[in-house]
């Protein structure tokens, strides 16, 4: 750890004697440790990077172009061109067969049976009908049962219940229950200031004798856990655990230096004894018996390919003429005829018979192309 950390670390934590003592020790046995970690960590991170360039990522790419080819392009082109139109068709023809015919029937049938049948005679009737029978209703109940009911409310029920309830109870609760009432109170209130001292005096005794207590027990777990504790961990675990931490940090990058070293020795090594030999052997061996073999071997044996294959064709050619004008000789001879065109021979007729209408089921096929000369005569 650089200085700077050991500073801030000297502000809180002196560097003690035990520090000092296990620091170099710790640090050889973290490095120990730490290297073959270090080294499987950075062999593993340089053959992860290699095989992510080499077959991860362009194969990544492959699949995303044969995803996007023959998926994302014929699936966009299907929603585009296919579903979208059979949507929207299938959306107008939903529309036109269930949606408009419940809107025109609610609108044309519904609405106006709804208005002009029920809705304009129940308005007249409750306008001409129900709201004068309401009202004279009323009048006759105001007139007949409320009038009577309030005159003997206000002039028999309210002086009856005035006079001979509320104010004798009034005077009950003035002159009886209010005095007793006071009593009692004062009574109780001298019970109760008696009950909470003789409480109080307990509870401060037992609060007292609670806090006696708390402060001897407070005490010795202070004295007897708590402060060795503290000093331990403050002057041995505290220190130790930083000097290994500092120790796994430092062998960390000790390991590090030292794996790319050993990286880079292997490297040297595997270009010196591997990649320059191999360097070597192709520019001085391998390319000039390359060359001597493209030059003196396979460019040879190519133009006299070439040749034998020129001259193979333009014998089957002969032979192919050869082999054409035996026939026509042969057929002169069995069906006879003059020089020009001959009677029933059918000249230069095609294999596929293009261009003629009657072939000869006996005849040999001929080339594709006629001869100059020679017409097409139909057998007779």
């Amino acid at each position: 750890m650089d200085d700077s950390k050991h500073q801030a670390l000297d502000r809180y934590e002196p560097d003690t004697a035990l520090t000092r003592l296990i620091r170099i020790p710790v640090r050889i046995v973290v490095l120990v440790l730490v290297l073959p970690v270090r080294m499987v960590w950075d062999l593993l991170a340089a053959g992860w990077h290699a095989f992510d360039r080499t077959l991860l990522r362009p194969l990544g790419r492959g699949l995303a172009w044969l995803a996007d080819t023959l998926v994302l392009t014929p699936l966009a082109w299907l929603f585009t061109n296919v579903l979208t139109p059979l949507a929207l068709a299938v959306t107008w023809l939903a529309t036109a067969l269930f949606i408009w015919p419940w809107i025109g029937l609610w609108r044309y049938v519904v609405v106006p049976v709804a208005k002009y049948g029920v809705a304009v005679p129940l308005v007249w009737l409750y306008a001409n009908l129900l709201t004068p029978l309401g009202r004279g209703a009323a009048w006759l109940f105001t007139t007949l049962v409320v009038a009577p009911a309030m005159g003997l409310w206000r002039y028999a029920l309210v002086p009856a219940a005035r006079y001979g309830v509320i104010v004798p109870l009034v005077w009950l609760y003035g002159a009886v229950l209010t005095p007793v009432g006071h009593g009692t109170a004062w009574t109780l209130g001298l019970l109760w200031q008696g009950t909470v001292w003789v409480l109080g005096g307990v509870w401060k005794g037992i609060a007292a004798t609670g806090r006696g207590l708390g402060i001897a027990v407070t005490w010795l777990v202070m004295t007897l856990l708590v402060a060795p504790a503290s000093w331990l961990y403050r002057r041995v675990l505290a220190p130790v655990g930083r000097e290994i931490a500092e120790a796994a940090e430092v062998a960390w990058r000790i390991a590090g230096y030292l794996s790319r070293a050993v990286g880079r020795g292997i490297a040297w090594f595997f270009r010196h004894l591997v990649g320059v030999p191999v360097a070597w052997a192709y520019r001085t061996v391998g390319v000039p018996v390359g060359h001597f073999v493209r030059d003196g071997l396979w460019a040879p044996a190519r133009r006299a390919a070439v040749e034998v294959g020129r001259a193979a064709r333009g014998a089957l050619a002969t032979a192919r003429e050869t082999v054409r004008q035996a026939r026509r000789d042969a057929w002169r001879a069995l069906v006879g005829g003059t020089g020009g065109t001959w009677s029933g021979e059918p000249l230069g007729v095609p294999a596929r018979t293009l261009g003629s209408t009657t072939t000869v089921p006996s005849a040999a096929q001929a080339s594709e192309t006629s001869l100059l000369g020679e017409k097409l005569v139909k057998q007779g």
